[in-house]
């Protein structure tokens, strides 16, 4: 008997933590909607439309929260002077000259062009949180940001290259 009521603790304590968990994941997700909360109409459109306009690594990073492999990018090793762009509407998101090597083999940057331009929700799928970026007007997932990069900011927004498309700065 004893052994019984100790399994059932187990089970609902284990259930308890589950609504804890969903709790807060609901509550941060709710204040990430807050936060980026701003003027840019929404591009939406059916995973239909998003398949025939984006090869299957777009498709599989932007709509389905992907990860290209480390060191295969094509924007890694960029060091022309522009403005990096979501692959998915054209949204400005970071400028080259935020942009530094960071070691992880996703471009880095330490603060995006304008903070209502990417939005975060919180990010569960390797077991604990992390804090996941994505583009405020058409949700496409652009990677991470974590809180270890270089001054001014101290934040490192790990991105994948295959979520965004680089414009050159014209030259004066």
């Amino acid at each position: 008997m004893f052994k019984l009521k100790i399994k059932e603790m187990k089970c609902l304590s284990l259930f308890v933590f589950s609504l804890l968990l969903f709790s807060c994941t609901q509550k941060s997700n709710q204040l990430s909607a807050q936060k980026t909360d701003s003027n840019i109409d929404k591009v939406v459109k059916s995973d239909a439309e998003w398949k025939k306009e984006l090869n299957d690594l777009e498709y599989k990073v932007l709509r389905k929260a992907g990860t290209e492999r480390a060191h295969t990018g094509d924007l890694l090793n960029n060091k022309a002077d522009g403005i990096y762009i979501c692959r998915g509407c054209q949204l400005p998101l970071f400028d080259s000259k935020t942009k530094y090597k960071s070691g992880t083999g996703w471009p880095s940057y330490y603060e995006p062009i304008n903070e209502t331009n990417v939005a975060e929700d919180t990010d569960y799928h390797l077991g604990y949180a992390r804090t996941e970026v994505h583009c405020a007007r058409c949700d496409g997932h652009l990677g991470h940001v974590f809180e270890d990069g270089p001054q001014p900011t101290g934040l490192r927004y790990c991105i994948n290259s295959v979520s965004l498309d680089f414009v050159e700065r014209e030259k004066k």
